[in-house]
């Protein structure tokens, strides 16, 4: 199922010429109640208030070495690299990420539609949900490249048009995550905060912004207001355990040169209620495969 391509009210606008400022979110966090899912209400209460929460073992260790096994497949298969879907690193040549992989691999597809995955889902964001974006991320050992600060909104809103702030993330490791070979950092309660950013969108943006982000990330002072207002989680976890968190969290995450890699499945959830129209900062939405167009509920 593909919605119509229209326009809405902006009510967050990004990428201009006056620079950055900050606005306050216009949208509820948690849209679900303890009825509608496996969580309680203490623990939604706390991902309304952080903005993020870590669910510890979510999937086994046997089907930890069955994705580890696929990710394995897909990152030595020539024509897996050979694809537009796929980001190497520059550098080392390593693959940093590999998208859309719920269409290319079967494993990974049974576990988008998992109760365990898509039930939290769908209890935090209150209606059935489809998948904006799947991908693998890869950071090898020696090597793996950071990721900076960002808000993911900001970019799913300016360049692929999704309205509201009704999306969440959910990234299962399957790697131990140590607070040394470049975990997910979180600055807890920026999800309120919505951050313009300044500068216009480059045409095909995408292609440069997949390895090394420019556009849409904030300047410096607002960083280190926010990191000196909010704090820095942290979230280190060991394999097989996931973090589920708001589409506005400000995050991020060092270079990875310990001998221990790290790697993730990350899944974007967006509520089939808040489905993407025209981009509200860019002259085109980006490919597919990085901001679905198919709304589809999955599960």
């Amino acid at each position: 199922m593909t919605a119509a391509i229209e326009h809405v009210d902006d009510v967050y606008p990004t990428r201009l010429e006056e620079g950055f400022s900050t606005l306050p979110r216009q949208d509820k966090v948690v849209w679900g109640t303890a009825a509608d899912g496996p969580m309680d209400q203490p623990t939604l209460d706390s991902y309304d208030e952080r903005g993020y929460l870590t669910v510890p073992d979510l999937i086994t260790p046997e089907e930890v070495a069955e994705l580890r096994a696929e990710l394995h497949r897909l990152s030595n298969d020539p024509e897996t690299r050979a694809d537009e879907r796929t980001i190497i690193e520059p550098a080392s040549k390593e693959v940093r990420s590999i998208f859309e992989v719920h269409r290319t691999s079967d494993l990974i597809a049974r576990l988008a539609a998992d109760p365990r995955v898509v039930g939290r889902a769908r209890q935090v964001l209150g209606s059935d949900v489809y998948i904006h974006q799947s991908r693998i991320n890869f950071k090898p050992g020696f090597g793996g490249g950071d990721f900076y600060w960002h808000s993911d909104f900001e970019t799913w809103h300016a360049e692929d048009g999704l309205p509201r702030m009704r999306t969440v993330s959910i990234s299962i490791s399957l790697t131990d995550n140590h607070s040394f070979n470049g975990p997910l950092m979180i600055m807890p309660g920026t999800h309120r905060t919505y951050v313009s950013c300044g500068g216009a969108t480059p045409e095909d943006n995408y292609k440069s912004s997949l390895v090394m982000q420019g556009a849409g990330t904030p300047d410096q002072e607002t960083i280190t207001k926010m990191a000196d207002t909010y704090g820095i989680d942290v979230l280190a976890g060991a394999a097989g355990s996931a973090i589920m968190f708001d589409c506005n969290c400000m995050h991020g995450s060092n270079g990875n040169i310990t001998p221990y890699p790290r790697s993730n499945v990350f899944l974007v959830f967006n509520s089939v209620e808040n489905t993407a129209v025209a981009p509200f900062s860019a002259p085109a939405p980006r490919p597919e495969f990085i901001g679905a167009r198919d709304f589809t509920p999955v599960g």
